[in-house]
């Protein structure tokens, strides 16, 4: 009898401590890739709205979520493909992308994680996806309009500069990829109907290269100048806001945290916002949604800031009629 409860308690225990193990084995913990061209200091509002929004969906990073950053910090399309084959390497549960750049590294990397797009112009024109309500790979999430928006910018600095001749933008280094080749195309388009000569200056978005695009652009007695939206020249934002208000060269950009942080004029879909929708597609893809069943989301409001203490301080006054049309003007 002794050694039958003997038998028994020895079992007792071992179950016990196998129960024990079972429950400290860590849980799997999703994992997310995130791929940017440009920094971790750029990005770093918009990647607060992502988490935010997360957070409120109950995944909290560090807790039950774990996110795998990558800045290609400007340095072009090899950068970006290098760390879009590491993070496929790491085989995350989703890869969210910045922008143009960074979805077609990601695409190259991958044909089976899912990929959700923050914020990237026409992605059919892009090959992404097959269209935007049945995307039918392994790619959705948020598209801009990077290219409409990109012209109506042009007509924006038309109409605040009438007597305007010449506008330059500044793109990235070998022309940018096909996203930017596509934003210049429709720059092109609308200034050669307003009478306006569109000056490209390639330059890759580090503060050296800056430094020489804006020097060109005095050179070439532009009237005004524009940079093409997308995460490495959103990186480095304030190094162009002070660059043209030294050169006193009025400027549109294509997100209004330029104009909050002293740019002139923006105009072009809330990110913020488009981050926190990524993260809704990331919840439903963590939650077994395939990115094929997705479709693909279009801005529906877009936001026009101007800033009158900038346009002062360059000796710029702003139409009334342009002002009025205004969403938010910083005085």
């Amino acid at each position: 009898m002794s050694k039958t409860i003997l038998w028994l308690a020895v079992g007792c225990l071992l179950s016990v401590i196998g129960f024990s193990a079972d429950a400290q084995q860590p849980k799997n913990v999703p994992r997310i890739g995130y791929l940017d061209d440009g920094s971790d200091g750029g990005s770093a509002g918009l990647l607060e709205a992502f988490r935010k929004q997360m957070t409120q969906l109950n995944w909290i990073e560090g807790k039950n979520l774990t996110i795998e950053y990558r800045y290609a910090e400007g340095k072009g399309l090899d950068q970006l493909a290098e760390l879009a084959v590491e993070l496929a390497r790491l085989k995350p549960d989703v890869i969210v992308v910045a922008d143009t750049s960074a979805a077609l590294a990601a695409k190259r990397a991958t044909s089976s994680i899912p990929i959700v797009m923050a914020s990237v112009g026409d992605p059919v024109a892009r090959g992404l996806v097959a269209s935007l309500a049945r995307p039918g790979g392994n790619i959705t999430g948020l598209a801009s309009f990077a290219d409409e928006l990109a012209g109506k910018r042009v007509e924006i600095l038309k109409e605040v500069l009438p007597k305007a001749t010449r506008i330059a933008v500044i793109t990235g280094t070998g022309g940018g990829g096909l996203g930017a080749q596509l934003q210049v195309k429709s720059m092109k388009e609308v200034a050669s109907a307003l009478g306006l000569k569109l000056v490209e200056i390639s330059a890759g978005s580090d503060l050296e290269n800056l430094v020489n695009a804006f020097q060109v652009a005095v050179r070439d007695r532009v009237n005004a100048i524009m940079t093409l939206s997308g995460a490495a020249f959103f990186g480095q934002r304030k190094s162009i806001i002070a660059l043209a208000a030294s050169h006193k060269l009025p400027a549109i950009y294509a997100q209004k945290e330029y104009v909050e942080d002293g740019g002139l004029l923006s105009y072009g879909v809330d990110r913020r916002e488009q981050y926190r929708r990524a993260a809704i597609y990331v919840d439903k893809i963590l939650k077994g949604t395939k990115p094929a069943d997705m479709p693909v989301e279009q801005p529906t409001k877009f936001e026009f800031f101007a800033n009158l203490k900038t346009a002062k301080q360059i000796g710029l006054t702003i139409p009334p009629n342009v002002l009025v049309r205004a969403d938010r003007v910083i005085k």
